[in-house]
């Protein structure tokens, strides 16, 4: 009998998956072999390398995709996932993919919206960090060692439970994680105050591809310089950063005001760029643009019309008493229009849940919840404006960002000089 064009196609697909998954059984097995000669007992080292024929498999996949854009049946999948408990784990791990030859892509679970810690066009092993994420603060000396797998979220959290005055200067998002944050730079909203997250290590401990463990005295100023902005994973894999806390007032202060185009927003954004650099470095103000819909009232809800605009927020935190801020306020950026009612005195740990968007009230345990909701088909891009946009300029974004709708929005926030 013929056999027909379609059925054929099936059965060599069939043929593929079949071989597929052989070829990761055996890159599995050669791989827990390898790992349990150079780390643990081989029943320890298959507990935490996952084959894709394992039924816990896709479920550790997903657990740190923040992007569907890189969770469908056609995105690439890692031939083994390895979630190491232990220092001795990531080194064999290094050395095993090393030896084996096969492409060892470093995950520690936070906000990669690009999944370039778990996509890959060639064959691929993902090394997932989430174990890893202790925290030793010592307030003595003002420092902390924090794991990779740790997230913000969870280092502020120990910095809290030791001091009411001690914080670290880093992002804003509760659930980024510590490797990828700090070896990229990491930035936040005490930027201007204190810099970015980087000014702020003072050791870190990284494995190299042979599966030695570094610190900076063995790693030199030259790597450890490079591993401070020029990420971790180009370099080997971080396992934890000793940074230096900052001291933080005991009552700081946040704001959060609106404005619409027909509330002269173009002429707030147009002098916010021309003083938020030189204003009190103590303030951080985030302008954030988005278009929405607006209701026009005629008098009579059947006459009532929608339109849309753009709606400008500035988002602030202010390092010091709602008083001190009034005075800044006036005499910088009168224009917005503020009064001392408009302000919210809170402790620096409430100000990191304020800025997460957290109701008022909300425990300081949920900075210990890791669970973040994967975005849907999300793309992002930053840039940096040299100069102030002028005017027209501004008119021209806000026509733009009508037109995109939700696709369209912006954060900006400044760096000072």
């Amino acid at each position: 009998m013929e056999m027909s064009r379609s059925s054929f196609r099936l059965l060599l697909l069939g043929f593929l998956l079949v071989s597929s998954y052989a070829a990761s059984d055996s890159v599995y097995d050669t791989f827990v072999q390898c790992l349990s000669n150079h780390s643990a007992p081989s029943h320890q080292a298959s507990s935490i390398v996952y084959a894709q024929t394992n039924s816990s498999f896709t479920n550790v996949l997903r657990s740190y995709i923040r992007n569907e854009r890189f969770n469908t049946s056609s995105t690439p999948k890692p031939l083994i996932i390895v979630t190491p408990s232990d220092e001795s784990q990531v080194q064999a791990a290094i050395i095993c993919s090393r030896d084996i030859g096969i492409l060892l892509k470093i995950r520690s679970g936070g906000h990669d919206y690009d999944g370039l810690s778990y996509v890959s066009d060639i064959p691929f092993f993902i090394l997932d960090m989430f174990n890893l994420r202790s925290i030793n603060v010592n307030i003595t000396d003002e420092t902390a060692w924090v794991q990779a797998g740790a997230t913000l979220g969870e280092l502020y959290y120990r910095i809290w439970e030791k001091s009411s005055v001690h914080g670290f200067p880093a992002g804003v998002c509760p659930t980024l994680g510590v490797g990828g944050h700090l070896s990229g730079g990491g930035y936040g909203n005490m930027l201007r105050k204190h810099g970015l997250s980087i000014d702020h290590i003072v050791d870190a401990q990284i494995i190299n591809v042979n599966g030695s463990i570094l610190d900076r005295k063995s790693m030199g100023e030259d790597l450890f310089w490079a591993i401070r902005g020029g990420g971790g994973a180009s370099f080997g894999v971080i396992l934890s950063y000793k940074v230096k806390l900052v001291r933080v007032p005991e009552i700081v202060t946040v704001f959060r005001v609106e404005k619409t185009l027909a509330q002269n927003a173009t002429d707030l954004v147009y002098q916010w760029q021309h003083i938020t650099d030189k204003i009190d470095n103590d303030l951080f103000m985030r302008l954030l643009l988005q278009p929405i819909m607006v209701k026009s009232d005629n008098g009579s809800a059947k006459a009532q019309k929608s339109s849309k605009t753009v709606r400008e927020t500035f988002i602030s935190l202010f390092l010091g008493d709602a008083t001190r801020l009034v005075s800044v306020m006036n005499k910088d950026f009168p224009e917005l229009g503020l009064k001392k009612e408009d302000f919210m005195e809170m402790s620096w740990i409430e100000s990191v849940l304020y800025w997460a968007n957290f109701n008022n009230g909300t425990s300081v345990n949920v900075l210990l919840n890791r669970t973040l909701e994967s975005e849907k088909y999300f793309k992002a891009k930053s840039d940096h404006v040299q100069k102030p946009i002028s005017k027209d300029g501004l008119e021209g974004l806000w026509k733009k960002m009508i037109e995109l709708g939700k696709t369209g929005w912006c954060s900006i926030h400044t760096e000072g000089e």
